[in-house]
């Protein structure tokens, strides 16, 4: 094979579906269960360019603009709905940081801008806004559903002749001095010219099989839903109260909301767990405290691939063996920009973004820390 792809997630048919569409032959992807069944379909679907980092700015911002017209190419409809990301900020110190970091997006393009208080209490009427002091809020982010992305870009990549297969599992990689020679799975081993790393939260197995070092954790995150909302608005901003990474966001008649557990610990923690619920309702209580008298709904557990900086890895290790992991729960809204840097990388094209400050050499001089965390 020219390319074989491991993992069947978001980053994995985008790669595989930019990798077809430019006539490389012989694309496969391999996919241990179903395509999307790891973190892809566990993610909340957030899409958005506010970010600290110039580089998840331009990857998010290429990434939105794609998703306004994924219903041309590759062709699927994604019930994108594109209400707004909404951060509430209640410290002096996250006031400044975002004031920088508006400056940097508009500089780059990005809509976003700093509103009062009052503003963002008409945006998003659920909340409180006892303790808040500015709201950073950008118009064309929003939110959409990820299995239907990843529906696109599969059956894109199958069009244009990639194989796809799931139920395969990858158990090793065959190198030979530098290079990776074969991908071995259950079945045998399946020689290949290049090999992509697209495994999310199992990427540091996945890399150790090829001698590569990929620095990634896996960390539990959950949703809820609540029941139908009585008078609940018509248009809901994806909010965020930064302090706590309490957010929420419309989902049918209700919310879909979560937050990050600052008591989880790391693993492959894969099943829904209660003992979160306190921490999530003295946050909503907080916050939004409407919604305690709303019915909630258990969801889902799904899991954030974690670097130490919390900045994707995206590069080449050795001469042939490509890795698109890390994203620290940002893969889903930068998988359209992901698939094009993968893509050039492998044609050695320079990609619209020089993506080599995400390789992973960079730990060896600390990192670059993103700070925009939900």
């Amino acid at each position: 094979m020219s390319v074989v792809i491991i993992g069947g997630g978001v980053i994995g048919v985008s790669v595989a579906f930019h990798l077809a569409e430019a006539g490389v032959p012989d694309v496969l992807l391999l996919e241990r269960n179903e395509l999307g069944s790891g973190s892809t379909c566990r993610a909340a679907g957030g899409v958005r360019a506010q970010f600290s980092d110039e580089l998840n700015i331009a990857l998010g911002a290429r990434s939105l603009a794609v998703f306004t017209r994924f219903g041309e190419r590759p062709g699927q409809e994604i019930d994108l709905h594109q209400v707004g990301y909404l951060f509430l900020l209640s410290t002096p110190d996250d006031v400044a940081a975002f004031e920088r970091d508006v400056a940097l997006q508009n500089e780059l393009g990005v809509t976003s801008r700093m509103i009062g208080v009052a503003e963002a209490r008409r945006l998003s009427p659920l909340i409180e806004t006892d303790g808040l002091l500015a709201a950073a809020y950008s118009p064309d982010d929003g939110h959409c559903t990820p299995e239907s992305v990843v529906l696109g870009y599969a059956s894109g990549a199958r069009r244009h002749g990639a194989t796809l297969r799931t139920s395969v599992e990858v158990v090793g990689i065959e190198t030979r001095g530098d290079r990776v020679t074969a991908v071995v799975t259950a079945e045998g081993a399946i020689p290949a010219d290049a090999v992509v790393c697209a495994a999310g939260a199992w990427s540091a197995a996945v890399g150790e099989m090829a001698g590569v070092w990929l620095p990634v954790t896996p960390m539990r995150r959950q949703v809820m839903f609540t029941e139908p909302v009585p008078s609940l608005p018509a248009v809901v901003p994806f909010t965020i109260d930064f302090a706590t990474s309490f957010y929420f966001h419309r989902e049918g008649r209700g919310l879909l909301l979560g937050m990050s557990d600052p008591l989880q610990e790391p693993g492959f923690h894969l099943d829904y767990a209660d003992e979160w619920l306190p921490r999530l309702s003295t946050a909503v209580g907080a916050r939004a405290p409407r919604l305690l008298d709303v019915g909630l709904v258990p969801g889902w557990a799904g899991l954030y691939e974690v670097t130490p900086d919390h900045n994707a890895i995206i590069g080449r290790a050795e001469e042939n063996f490509f890795y698109a992991t890390g994203f620290s729960g940002h893969g889903f809204l930068q998988a359209p920009a992901v698939g094009e840097v993968v893509r050039d990388l492998y044609l050695g094209r320079d990609p619209f973004v020089d993506v080599g400050p995400l390789s992973v050499a960079r730990f060896a001089t600390g990192g670059r820390p993103e700070t925009h965390i939900v």
